[in-house]
């Protein structure tokens, strides 16, 4: 006899863009961005894994190659081949468009203009307390649209060190259990159990390698509106929600 299983359908990867300090803003990149990338696990396992490790394999012959956007922005390690061929470059990045347009996912985003912020409130929230908050607010009401109220659903986060995974497991704990004290939604975050995970950076997750090209060009989305980027144009009808604050 079929037994429900007590996990969530989806899967959620999470990364970030940029610091959120706001002692000394970087004056080139004055935005912090979270995305949560939403993935059903039925996809994840029977199309988007294949299809990452599919297209590694065509241009390293092994699967062991981790998509770091700054990496491949920058042309460095495995990707320094790309800074000698500009038409294996092109066909690379055309194909890496190609599977982010192609990949089933549903994105919430939050990006947080520092200096807007600092320019608003006497004493800001944390950039990464505002983000999170957003981002788990969307993301409950897209789970509970879905029918997942009461399963197990896993947020994964890149392991930063021990110091920053205690703050963000406090702060991600605090909004699981309703221990906010701002904003003026009150959510029931009780309703989808979610359970933290923290990765190490070296696991060659597919869905965090995700997570991690697609933070920069959404907070590029609104420090540079007028700029050309074909991951954005590869997220039109992925984006769930998409925020700036102030």
């Amino acid at each position: 006899m079929a037994t429900t299983s007590p996990f969530s359908d989806y899967l959620i990867f999470a990364d970030e863009s940029g610091d959120h300090g706001l002692v000394s803003i970087d004056q080139h990149f004055p935005v912090f961005a979270l995305v949560f990338c939403i993935l059903r696990k039925e996809d994840y396992y029977s199309q988007i894994v294949p299809q990452m490790q599919w297209l590694k394999l065509r241009y390293w012959g092994h699967d062991q190659v981790i998509l770091h956007e700054h990496d491949i922005r920058k042309e460095k390690g495995p990707f320094g081949l790309l800074r000698t061929n500009r038409e294996l470059r092109n066909k690379f990045m055309t194909d890496l468009t190609a599977l982010i347009l192609d990949t089933p996912m549903h994105v919430v985003a939050s990006v947080i203009d520092k200096h807007r912020l600092t320019r608003r409130y006497r004493h800001p929230f944390n950039p990464y307390e505002v983000a999170m908050l957003f981002c788990m607010e969307r993301t409950l009401g897209f789970l509970r649209s879905r029918s997942q109220q009461g399963k197990q659903t896993h947020v994964v986060f890149e392991s930063r060190g021990k110091q920053e995974d205690a703050a963000l497991e406090l702060e991600f704990r605090r909004i699981c259990d309703k221990r906010k004290n701002w904003g003026w939604k009150r959510l029931n975050f009780q309703q989808i159990p979610f359970e933290h995970l923290f990765v190490d950076k070296r696991s060659n997750s597919t869905g965090l390698q995700l997570a991690d090209l697609i933070a920069r060009p959404l907070a590029l989305r609104h420090l540079r509106p007028g700029q050309s980027n074909r991951a954005i144009e590869a997220l039109d009808g992925k984006l769930l929600n998409y925020k700036v604050f102030p």
